[in-house]
């Protein structure tokens, strides 16, 4: 028997019947169910606006074409940005014609202030902010800073779908947060992500772009049930990003779901750490303080991380790293060596199994395992 890092957890009956209801209707496309999904979202998060897409990936691209045209930002106008982060946040800076310029982090592997106020230049226009894990780390900081020199906040919120910050789910006062939906996150579908713009002008927006540039979606033109159905305008040249009703009706089942899964999420983790606290050969990825985490990752550090993994994985122990530092990739190797603390944790950090199938029993085992062979 082998333990994963990731298991999702579907409640398998109750998403099947949702989609039945999709097939019966014969609409599994834009609208009925995502417009249920968007309204259900803005109620759990209590965020103003919600827009259904395809991806965490979309949504981000989505969020700076929108900010970029809107402010007139020129090409090469620079946003910042982690080095330790999955590829699709900083790909998408460089689809839209802007410049990923590095921050480094801090201890809870986010962005670190005084980091990002160093790299800040006339051409900055806007700070993405990856809460890794479901971690806010610093953030209440970073948006000080970008409220005081007039920049843009993205939150890519890809691992913190339930996570609270001082009691509030975070969000609110980013120009943009964009959440992930996909197979393996704490709220899974097969793929599917949520755009949430703190500006109604920048929603409207969004719900043309992400259907080609068209004014009116197909759904809302067949539930008008008027005449010239086929009468609408294409204002601007868009892309095909938006959801449909399939993946939003297992994502309507599994938001019923979510602060439960959260909080066994949470007393794995606190498994985890009882038993590694306090060993100097492993060190633990603290929670921000006011942080009540969704986490989506269990995060240690280990100064032989390849050889341990090598370890757990002949005891059959799978676990993952989130992630190897961006700037060790090619396209992004002109900041190599720019970042020294996200650079060491790319060599450090494991991610050790956390999913809902795991037991007690399971932690400890792991556990022990880890403080046999750490160094």
């Amino acid at each position: 028997m082998s333990i994963q890092l990731f298991v999702p957890s579907f409640r398998i009956d109750e998403c099947l019947n949702s989609i039945r209801e999709c097939l019966e209707k014969g609409w599994t496309g834009l609208g009925f169910k995502t417009v249920e999904f968007e309204s259900a979202w803005k109620r759990y998060t209590d965020l103003p606006h919600a827009h259904f897409l395809t991806s965490n990936t979309a949504g981000l691209h989505l969020a700076l074409h929108i900010l970029k045209t809107r402010h007139g930002w020129d090409n090469d106008d620079e946003v910042i940005t982690t080095p330790l982060t999955f590829v699709s946040t900083n790909h998408v800076i460089l689809h839209c014609q802007l410049r990923p310029v590095f921050a480094d982090v801090d201890d809870y592997l986010c962005l670190d202030p005084a980091s990002v106020a160093a790299r800040i230049t006339p051409r900055t226009r806007a700070v993405m902010f990856v809460g890794m894990g479901g971690n806010t780390g610093e953030y209440e900081k970073i948006v000080a800073l970008c409220q005081q020199r007039g920049l843009k906040i993205i939150l890519d919120a890809a691992h913190m779908a339930g996570t609270r910050m001082n009691g509030q789910h975070v969000g609110a006062d980013a120009d943009a947060t964009v959440f992930s939906f996909q197979a393996v996150k704490n709220l899974p579908t097969a793929d599917a992500g949520m755009i949430c713009f703190k500006n109604q002008e920048d929603d409207d927006r969004v719900r043309k772009l992400s259907w080609l540039g068209i004014n009116r979606d197909t759904y809302t033109r067949t539930v008008t049930h008027g005449a010239y159905k086929w009468m609408y305008d294409v204002e601007e040249v868009g892309f095909k990003y938006h959801g449909n009703s399939i993946m939003a009706s297992m994502g309507l089942v599994q938001l019923k779901w979510l602060d439960q899964d959260n909080s066994y999420r949470r007393q794995i983790a606190s498994w985890y750490r009882a038993r590694l606290a306090g060993h100097d050969s492993i060190r633990l990825v603290e929670i921000a303080p006011g942080c009540e985490s969704a986490t989506h990752l269990f995060q240690i550090r280990v100064e032989d991380r390849d050889a341990m993994m090598l370890a757990l994985n002949e005891h059959h122990i799978y676990p993952g790293v989130h992630y190897r530092d961006n700037t060790e990739y090619r396209m992004y190797s002109y900041a190599l060596g720019t970042c020294p603390s996200a650079a060491r944790a790319s060599g450090e950090i494991i991610s050790l199994p956390l999913h809902m199938n795991l037991t007690r029993t399971d932690i400890d085992m792991i556990s022990d395992l880890l403080l046999r062979y750490a160094k």
